[in-house]
């Protein structure tokens, strides 16, 4: 089982890159870093489509290169490539050059992609969805091999490579793939046969224990052990000291938004609330909890996050075993 940085319950940020300019991204980055967080992670998005056909959006590579090279001890993540936009060679040798960038701290996510404005404003070609699920499976082969052996011979329907090298390889020994999404018939069986992490959105927990039982069928037919496979959930979320204030706070977070993003929000009140929402995912094995920020940054929210929420549900885990 892959060895990963930090506690056995790790709080993240999933900062994105839409704040504007580079200096805002850089400040929540190291803001993250100093209030302890495990793992700050940044997009693989051109032009989000549930944002203005203008937004400012810097491209995620490039991004995942300098956040690596801002901060000095929190994992760095890319959460994920669309396995379409780049042929996989190139993304594995993205990934081992911002692991030694950032000393061994990179964790790598890819998925099958999903809507995006880049695919009619940049004429980027959009696959259907079974193709670019046939694309992620490949690209999911390719990187390992890349990544873990000296010469990697492939052919698939998609990629096709021929003695290929990678040099120097990661840093570290074996280089965590995120996988994420979670249909329940194509891309739990590709995060069965490929995936470190497995990462999805907050819904319910009863949604997420159904696909839990779709990923342990999936890792029977494959020969995996389930438990291998560390479970990863972003959510939203508005917190404030008391029960009083939440309402205000929360509308000025979320008036005006898509009700994609509307949807994403796990809780809205006090740390004490947002701790008993993310316990009820800690009992169906999630170890990973990654607060999704959106611009303007809500400091408060990241604030209570990392001082209340994360120590609660750590200590809660440890008591229940």
């Amino acid at each position: 089982m892959t060895q990963i940085h930090g506690d056995t319950v790790r709080f993240g940020i999933h900062s994105g890159q839409l704040h504007g300019t580079f200096g805002a991204c850089a400040e929540l980055w190291r803001g993250a870093e100093e209030l302890g967080y495990d793992w700050v992670s940044v997009f693989d998005h051109f032009r989000p489509h549930l944002y203005p056909p203008d937004w400012p959006c810097f491209e995620g590579t490039a991004m995942l290169a300098a956040l690596a090279a801002t901060t000095e001890r929190i994992r760095c993540a890319l959460l994920v490539s669309t396995a379409t936009w780049r042929h996989p060679a190139v993304l594995a040798n993205v990934a081992a050059t911002v692991d030694h960038i950032s000393g061994g701290r990179l964790e790598f996510g890819v998925g099958a992609g999903g809507p995006d404005r880049a695919h009619q404003q940049y004429g980027i070609p959009f696959p259907a969805a079974a193709e670019r699920l046939d694309v992620l499976d490949e690209a999911c082969t390719v990187l390992r091999g890349l990544w873990d052996e000296d010469v990697t011979t492939f052919k698939g329907e998609h990629f096709r490579l021929d003695g290929a090298r990678l040099a120097p390889k990661p840093v570290q020994k074996r280089l965590p793939l995120v996988i994420g999404g979670d249909g329940a018939r194509r891309t739990l069986g590709i995060v069965a046969r490929h995936a470190d992490i497995w990462n999805t959105l907050a819904s319910s927990p009863e949604t997420y224990r159904t696909k839990l039982q779709a990923l342990a069928g999936h890792c029977a037919a494959a020969g995996r052990d389930p438990a291998d496979i560390r479970g990863s959930l972003t959510f939203r979320a508005v917190l404030t000291e008391s029960p009083s204030g939440g309402p205000e706070r929360a509308a000025a977070q979320v008036d005006g938004a898509p009700e994609e993003i509307r949807r994403e929000y796990l809780t809205f009140g006090t740390p004490e609330d947002c701790v008993a929402d993310l316990l009820a995912y800690a009992d169906l094995g999630v170890r990973d909890f990654l607060l999704a920020v959106k611009p303007p940054v809500d400091w408060r929210t990241v604030e209570l996050v990392a001082t209340r929420v994360a120590p609660a549900v750590r200590a809660a885990v440890r008591r229940r075993g």
